[in-house]
């Protein structure tokens, strides 16, 4: 029986266990060049207020979540956004970032977003196969674009996700 998965708008309440999971993600040295998990204040300035989900069991508990960055404060990159998306260690491989990225397509188009983009280790498969099912293609690959915890150069691909109802006329 396949378990339920309800997706959410994020509330501020959920921060402990939205910050959990990030922290989760950074200790798989794939998710990101961050090295600890941002406090409320700072995270919640970074991120569009009307794009952040998160995926819950049925019993409430948070699963996974996603949220939507600005990519620039010029006018001119209004309906471009960058892509969050993070899954507690326990819930990886059961469809909850493929809902969870779903639903943030869904509310990105709805908030006038245009492109999405995402940036994604190179040796991240999961995360990339991820994004790719659901439409976003690869730009690029930024070669050594940073160093991780470790100090190791890291590659990202650059991936975006045009939509096919904001900004197509």
């Amino acid at each position: 029986m396949k378990s339920v998965i309800r997706i959410e708008p994020m509330r501020e309440g959920d921060w402990a266990a939205v910050r959990a999971i990030y922290v989760q993600g950074i200790e798989t040295g794939l998710a990101t060049f961050e090295h600890r998990a941002p406090e409320w204040r700072a995270w919640d300035a970074a991120h569009r207020p009307d794009c952040r989900l998160v995926a819950r069991d049925a019993s409430g508990a948070v699963l996974g979540w996603v949220a939507l960055g600005r990519y620039s404060s010029r006018d001119v990159y209004a309906g471009v956004a960058e892509v969050s998306v993070y899954v507690a260690d326990g819930a990886r491989g059961r469809g909850v970032g493929a809902a969870l990225l779903e639903a943030l397509i869904e509310a990105s188009e709805a908030a006038g977003i245009w492109t999405l983009q995402a940036g994604i280790f190179l040796d991240n498969p999961a995360s990339l196969a991820l994004h790719r099912r659901l439409g976003f293609r690869r730009v690029g690959v930024r070669e050594r674009i940073g160093r991780d915890v470790t100090g190791r150069w890291r590659d990202v691909v650059l991936l975006e996700r045009r939509s096919s109802k904001v900004g197509a006329e």
